[in-house]
């Protein structure tokens, strides 16, 4: 007992230190690529969203996150600077329409972005490379009045550039390898601004002296405004997609994780499917023994020229419908009995009173002649033929 107790003691303090160590050790670092606004880590946006009044004094930041067209149209917003920082921009033709018509009139449009596709990609032709060599590649601005100063954040953070871009963009900035990464098109009276180097303007850069200088020299290209609109729609999408899947699908670990699933597991449906199926067997229809077996019979009587057995039975078979189907007694065929089965069976009276007839004729044993048989079978015929 008392070795028991000490082994339960033993376990007992071991347990504690391991919780103890568990709950004081460092929470490992999260690396993810989320650019979003609230989050802390070193690749989300809180930092520049926080400190936009640093670079537009006395400017009303308001966040959105819908697409630009309504943005722009359903909250008739006429004036204001716009910044969007996403991992990818897609805009479809209404879109990018009505943020051409928002620069033209004077506004200033910011977009970061490692990716960009849909009309804005088609209308100003621009892609999205990055270099192959160096750890640290360092950007710089064009204009040497700002002393050509290069900027270096480590992690590749700056290594992305634009391969290619129509040729009425104006460049802004470059990397160290001399390709351009910061390009200005003038529209209007306004300018759209477009970086591909997102991670730029993230906190791991901004806590970094030359990361934060950059954002800073960067974003001041816009003219100052009293508005400005921050954007969350082309980063998280709107409210309601916010599903399970929606989050695998941003995340590029998850999403390739859910597609190799998906994959192998058709592939093994498909693998499936072949190795167990089997040739199957055609089944032959159960043969309506009981049919074969009354023609049989019919023919024996008919053969042995018993025409009074074949006539009881077809009238037995009859009244027995007859009282099963429309729940009328049999017991007495008279005027009456056919009156109340033409009514509910749709028959006419007249064959009905002569079937009855016929039966009275068979059951007092005479001899049915073929011909007989034949017209009171036939007489049988038409009332099931009439009947409802």
């Amino acid at each position: 007992m008392k070795d028991l107790k000490l082994y339960i003691g033993i376990a007992s303090v071991l347990l504690i230190i391991y919780l103890v160590a568990e709950y004081n050790r460092p929470v490992p670092i999260n690396w993810a690529e989320t650019l979003d606004r609230k989050d802390k880590i070193p690749f989300g946006t809180y930092i520049l969203y926080n400190q936009l009044g640093d670079v537009f004094p006395g400017a009303e930041v308001e966040t959105f996150r819908e697409p630009i067209y309504n943005v722009i149209n359903d909250h008739d917003i006429k004036s204001g600077n716009c910044i969007i920082v996403s991992d990818a921009i897609s805009l479809p033709e209404v879109d990018y329409n009505k943020l051409c018509s928002y620069v033209r009139a004077g506004n200033d449009v910011f977009i970061a972005s490692a990716y960009y596709a849909g009309k804005l990609s088609d209308s100003l032709k621009v892609d999205v490379q990055s270099e192959l060599k160096g750890d640290t590649v360092k950007s710089y601005f064009t204009n040497w009045n700002l002393g050509g100063v290069q900027y270096a954040v480590d992690k590749r953070i700056g290594a992305l550039y634009f391969r290619a871009y129509s040729n009425d963009a104006v460049v802004l900035g470059k990397n160290s390898l001399g390709h351009a990464n910061f390009i200005k098109y003038k529209m209007g009276r306004g300018n759209l601004f477009l970086n591909a180097n997102p991670l730029l303007f993230t906190n791991y850069s901004l806590l970094n002296r030359q990361g934060a200088a950059y954002a800073s020299i960067a974003l001041s290209h816009m003219k100052n405004s009293s508005n400005l609109i921050w954007d969350d729609y082309y980063l998280k999408g709107r409210e309601d997609e916010g599903s399970p899947l929606y989050v695998l699908l941003r995340n590029s670990a998850l999403r390739a994780a859910l597609y190799i699933s998906m994959f192998s597991l058709v592939i093994f449906v498909l693998y499936e499917m072949k190795r167990k199926q089997r040739v199957i067997p055609v089944v032959e229809p159960l043969k309506n023994s009981s049919l074969e077996f009354a023609n049989t019979v019919g023919q024996v009587y008919y053969e042995q020229n018993d025409n009074n057995n074949i006539a009881q039975k077809i009238a037995s078979y009859w009244l027995e419908q007859i009282r099963s189907k429309y729940r009328i007694g049999t017991a007495k065929l008279d005027e009456e009995f056919a009156d109340v089965l033409a009514k509910r069976s749709g028959v006419a009276a007249d064959l009905i009173k002569v079937i009855v007839t016929q039966i009275a004729f068979i059951n007092e044993g005479r001899i049915l002649r073929d011909k007989e048989l034949a017209d009171f079978n036939n007489n049988i015929e038409q009332f099931y033929l009439q009947s409802k």
